[in-house]
């Protein structure tokens, strides 16, 4: 009898079906079908501003799964957490609930996810911490301090400097020497002293079991790059990559997706060359450029038509970026009819520009759009500050977008110390950070019992040796005991966080004179922690993205039923209002006078004037003052942006602004 063999459901191949639940070809423009259908090898879609690229992923995931694809077999990578799910639950209301196994998340999530698996391979212990960017810059001031760096007579970088100096030598992979070259030229003469640093930090991490965010893909592109069996491993677990907003992407993390794409390379990465605009934080912009010569037999997709702007705006901005030397050229368009062309606005002076500002955004809405469909765009924070006062004096609510972020606080990083303390009782950072809380402890004894704890080993439950100690001896004990206390396994995370919170209150009392205001941000991480179940994945999600912004913030920002939208461009990226205003498009602001030496740096900040004009949806106003001083050049700034030069005049219409009792006259 011939014998027949069950095969599972997982190891049958994926095949293209003949007919699909979803109508692909209905609810897709041709480019995006086209990308949606891409089946195997490498492909680049290059989505321009507007163009639906969120829309092309989730369909395209979509599609893989009707075709068989294991969705756990799926990795979808994205620059932050709340863009992976975003997608995933939208695949899954497109499908159905199988969408919800694809593995997705940050580049930074996944690395975590992955180092926890084989921390073993790498002779790592799993049970590492992750630190924030404040640990980091307050692990180099310690090193930088105990290594009397900070006695120097001579400028030597702070720990902010020096914490952006080891940041671009990994995510470049380039080594200090370089980087200080390129970008901390007047640091040079410090090299060996910096690289002393640099060193010292890579051994202090090691010793307590800690790593940094830059770490998390180092070590992911080391166990890739060195242990080739695990590398097939990771091959054979995730047979379909897909990469969101490449031109984000740093040299690193284009490197691990080289390894993460495998010996089939079906790789997706997705993105817009003409939207890189983050090379401060590492981001390469020949990474997109030049991905289709990664891979053998890239394929690229183009989607050009744009949903969000008028044909008048994207006339304006395909000519500002159609001078960039380095581009995949693209026209969009749009089928949206147009309400009124760009305007290029010319003012006397600030004061001017910000009552006309004021005075316009009166007037629109008058004419029913709500402030929530406005926002004034700059280029660096500080040239809306005589905007913000008008905006005051004329009772227009706004929120403008920056400043400390939730979980970078001072008292929320009090607070996490005690989690990861019990997470890893090696963890120095949180040592020191939870012992300087205390009366009577500073640095070196705060130093001294960190040193004990590494030297006879860890046990929170005792306290160490404080008899050598002059003074906050019983402040210590009691924090050991308190330690102590709260680590038995049989209370839960939130209960943890009520205790810390109540031990913390009146310490958080003595150090700040605010501590009303502060509580509030505390009761909001009683909350959050009471949703998990598990210490390491509230932390990991904590350090990894924080997972909200001050409650004192949001609080604020409630008392008023709508605001106006004050940002930096380079916050405003993805988003998109009914009306833009783009504020102080002067050459020497515009672009930045101190981009002026370089041709990347310049051509960066084109595109950047390219995303800012691309927020807009009906009406796009560009303005500036002229006959501007500059104390720090010394001359007088009064020539428009040249991104605006050799702009056919019938692109925008242009005005000069007159005061009313002049123009009466």
């Amino acid at each position: 009898m011939k014998k027949i063999q069950l095969k599972r459901v997982t190891d049958v191949e994926p095949r293209k079906r003949i007919g699909y639940k979803i109508a692909y070809n209905n609810e897709l423009n041709p480019a995006q079908y086209d990308a949606v259908m891409h089946n195997n090898g490498a492909a680049l879609v290059i989505a321009g501003a507007g163009t639906g690229k969120t829309r092309t992923l989730v369909y395209r995931l979509s599609r893989l799964v009707e075709d068989g694809v294991q969705p756990d077999s799926i990795l979808l990578l994205t620059f932050t957490r709340k863009a992976s799910a975003e997608m995933l639950r939208r695949a899954s209301t497109l499908l159905d609930g199988r969408c919800e196994r694809v593995s997705g998340g940050t580049f930074h999530s996944f690395s975590l996810n992955i180092l926890r698996r084989y921390s073993k391979i790498l002779g790592m212990d799993g049970n590492f911490n992750v630190l924030d960017q404040g640990d980091s810059e307050d692990t180099i001031n310690l090193l930088r301090t105990q290594m009397r760096f900070d006695k120097s007579k001579k400028r030597f970088p702070k720990k902010e400097t020096l914490l952006k100096i080891f940041n671009l030598s990994v995510n470049r992979c380039l080594n200090i020497e370089d980087v200080i070259l390129k970008d901390f030229p007047f640091f040079f003469e410090e090299l060996d002293n910096i690289n002393q640093i640099f060193q010292a930090y890579k051994s202090y991490k090691l010793k307590y079991n800690i790593l940094d965010y830059d770490d998390l893909l180092l070590y992911l592109y080391k166990l890739l790059n060195e242990f080739h069996d695990t590398k097939k491993e990771i091959n054979r677990k995730y047979t379909y990559l897909m990469v969101d907003e490449y031109q984000d992407t740093n040299k690193l993390q284009h490197e691990i997706v080289k390894h993460l794409a495998g010996p089939n390379e079906n790789v997706m990465a997705v993105g817009d060359d003409a939207q890189s605009i983050y090379s401060f934080r590492g981001a390469e912009f020949k990474n997109i450029i030049d991905f289709p010569f990664s891979f053998k037999d890239c394929k690229i997709y183009k989607i050009e038509e744009n949903y969000r702007s008028t044909q008048e705006i994207l006339t304006l901005t395909n000519e500002i970026i159609k001078s960039a030397p380095f581009q995949y050229q693209k026209e969009l368009f749009s089928r949206k009819s147009a309400i009124e062309k760009p305007k290029i606005i010319t003012s006397e002076n600030e004061r001017q520009q910000s009552l006309f500002l004021v005075q316009e955004i009166l007037e629109l809405r008058e004419q029913q759009i709500p402030l929530e469909e406005m926002a004034i765009l700059f280029r660096s924070a500080f040239l809306s500050f005589d905007l913000e006062i008008e905006l005051n004096k004329a009772n227009i609510p706004y929120k403008k977008f920056g400043g400390m972020k939730f979980v970078e606080t001072a008292h929320i990083k009090d607070m996490t110390s005690f989690f990861k303390i019990l997470s890893n009782p090696r963890d120095a950072v949180s040592w020191n950070r939870a012992l300087l809380l205390l009366d009577g402890v500073g640095p070196r004894t705060s130093t001294r019992i960190i040193e004990q704890i590494a030297e006879k080993g860890v046990d929170i439950t005792k306290s160490p040796d404080l008899t050598w100690i002059p003074k906050g001896r019983d402040s210590i004990n009691s924090m050991f005991i308190f330690i102590n206390e709260i680590s038995t396994g049989k209370i839960n995370i939130g209960e943890r966080a009520n205790l810390i919170a109540e031990f913390y209150k009146p310490l958080l009392q003595n150090k700040y004179d605010d501590w009303q205001k502060r509580w509030k941000d505390i009761e909001m991480f009683i909350t959050i922690a009471e949703r998990y179940k598990s210490t390491n994945e509230f932390l990991n999600d904590m350090a990894i993205k924080p997972p909200i912004e001050s409650v004192i913030d949001i609080e604020e920002e409630s008392k008023e039923d709508e605001y106006l939208t004050l940002t930096t461009i380079h916050s405003a990226k993805g988003l998109e209002w009914k009306a833009v205003f783009l504020i102080w498009i002067l050459d020497g602001r515009f672009p930045s006078s101190k981009a002026a030496d370089s041709i990347d740096s310049i051509e960066e900040e084109r595109r950047l004037f390219y995303v800012a004009c691309t927020r807009a949806k009906d009406y796009l106003y560009l303005t500036y003052p002229t006959n501007i001083y500059d104390r720090e050049q010394g001359i007088v700034l009064s020539k428009p942006t040249r991104f605006l030069d050799g702009i056919n005049e019938g692109f925008a219409e242009r005005f000069v602004l007159q005061d009313f009792e002049e123009s009466e006259n």
